[in-house]
C-alpha cells in the first residue's frame, strides 16, 4: 500500500481563510500569499490542497496584497535573466532599455500573433526584449510563443538560464522558458487542466518579469479589472515602468479592428492612450488565427515585406513599440521605422542572426553532454 502524502498543516490553514466562504473568508496578507506560494511551487502542500485553494482563490477573487505576495514567491525562487552586459551595447547597458512582453501562456486561438515579427523589429532598432511562457497550457490550449519561434527556425526551449541571457547579450532577445528554467512553476501546470479554470496564477504570470536589467514590463490583459489589480500590485512591489494593453486575445498584441485602449506608468504617473487605427491608416478586420501549420510562413512572407493583412497589423505593433521603446519620439515617427526595418530586410536579419547564434548555443549544449 502506498503511502499517501503528509497534509502540510502550515498550509491548510492559509486554505481555510481563502475557502471559508464569502462571509468568513478573509484576504491573505502579502507574507501569506507569499508562503501559500512556496509551498505549492515546492510541492510542500499535498495535490488536493493545491488544487483547492487554486480554485478558492479564483471563486474569492485575488487581492493586489496576494498578488504581490505571489510575484516575491516568483521572484525568490524563480529564474531571472541577469542585466545585459555593459560591454554588448553601444554606449552602456543602461541605453537597452528592455521591453518585457508578458502574453496569456495559454496562448492564441482565434487570431493571428505578429509578437515575434514586433520582437524583430524592435531588436533591429537596438530594442531589447524578452519573453517567457512555456507549451501549451490549459484551458485554452491556444499556440504559445515558443512554437511560432519554432516555426521561424528558432529553438528557445534547450538553452540553459545561462545560455538564454548570452543570446539575450548578442542578439537583444531573451526567452525564459518555464519547463527549462522554472520547473516548480511549470509543475503546477497539471491543475489547470484539472480544475477546468484559470487560477490566479495566470493573472501572476502577466505582471511577472525575469529579466534584472533596466525595463518596462508590457502586460496584456482581456478584462478591465485586471489593469486595477496591476495598479495596485505594481504599487506594492515599487515597480514604477509598465505598460497594460487591452490586445487581442489578451496578448501584448494592438487589435486593428477596433479602438486600442493602453495604459502607460512613467514614473508613477498613469496615462490612458487609446489609438483609433483608422487615424493612422491601419484600420481594418483582425486576421484570424487560420491554419496554425502555416503561421510561420506568414510571419516569414511579412518580414519579406510582402503586403498583407497580416503586415499591416505587424507594423500597427512594431510602430506602437518603437514609440514605447524608446527608438521613436511619436507614434508616427515609430510606425514610419517600423516600415523601413521591415521593407530593407533588416528584421529579416535579426532573425537569421538570432537562428545562427541559437544554434551555436545547441550545439554548445550538445558538447557539453558528450
Amino acid at each position: 500500500m502506498r503511502d499517501r502524502p503528509t497534509m502540510s498543516n502550515e498550509f491548510r490553514e492559509l486554505l481555510k481563510q481563502v475557502g471559508s466562504g464569502s462571509h468568513t473568508s478573509r484576504a491573505l496578507t502579502r507574507a501569506e500569499a507569499e508562503a501559500a506560494t512556496r509551498m505549492m511551487l515546492t510541492q510542500t502542500a499535498t495535490p488536493a490542497q493545491i488544487g483547492a485553494f487554486m480554485i478558492a482563490h479564483r471563486i474569492k477573487r485575488p487581492t493586489a496584497e496576494e498578488l504581490a505576495g505571489i510575484l516575491d514567491a516568483y521572484e525568490a525562487l524563480g529564474p531571472t535573466l541577469p542585466a545585459i552586459a555593459p560591454d554588448s551595447a553601444p554606449d552602456s547597458a543602461d541605453s537597452r532599455r528592455a521591453l518585457v512582453l508578458s502574453c496569456p501562456y495559454d496562448g492564441r486561438s482565434r487570431t493571428a500573433p505578429v509578437t515575434p515579427v514586433t520582437a524583430l523589429v524592435l531588436m533591429a532598432a537596438g530594442v531589447p526584449v524578452v519573453l517567457h511562457g512555456g507549451d501549451r497550457m490549459p484551458t485554452k490550449e491556444g499556440i504559445p510563443l515558443i512554437e511560432l519561434w519554432q516555426q521561424l527556425g528558432v529553438d528557445l526551449k534547450s538553452p540553459s538560464l545561462e545560455q538564454a541571457h548570452t543570446l539575450l547579450n548578442r542578439t537583444g532577445l531573451g526567452f525564459v522558458y518555464l519547463p527549462q528554467h522554472f520547473p516548480a512553476a511549470h509543475g503546477l501546470v497539471p491543475y489547470r487542466d484539472q480544475i477546468g479554470k484559470r487560477p490566479p496564477f495566470a493573472t501572476v504570470e502577466l505582471m511577472w518579469s525575469p529579466y534584472a536589467g533596466p525595463h518596462t514590463l508590457v502586460m496584456g490583459f482581456v478584462h478591465p479589472p485586471t489593469e486595477e489589480f496591476a495598479k495596485g500590485t505594481f504599487g506594492l512591489r515599487g515597480q514604477t515602468d509598465w505598460i497594460s494593453v487591452k490586445g487581442l486575445e489578451g496578448s501584448c498584441d494592438l487589435a486593428r479592428g477596433r479602438t486600442a485602449i493602453v495604459g502607460v506608468s512613467r514614473r508613477g504617473g498613469f496615462e490612458r492612450l487609446l489609438l483609433h487605427p483608422r487615424d493612422y491608416g491601419f484600420e481594418g478586420d483582425d486576421v484570424e488565427l487560420g491554419d496554425e501549420a502555416s503561421l510561420g510562413a506568414r510571419l516569414l512572407d511579412v518580414l519579406a515585406g510582402q503586403p498583407s493583412a497580416l503586415q499591416k497589423t505587424a507594423l500597427w505593433n512594431s510602430g506602437f513599440y518603437l514609440w514605447q521603446g524608446g527608438s521613436a519620439t511619436s507614434l508616427e515617427a515609430g510606425l514610419a521605422q517600423a516600415e523601413e526595418l521591415l521593407t530593407t530586410g533588416k528584421a529579416m536579419a535579426q532573425l537569421e542572426a538570432l537562428r545562427q547564434q541559437a544554434a551555436a548555443l545547441g550545439q554548445t549544449l550538445t558538447y557539453s553532454h558528450n
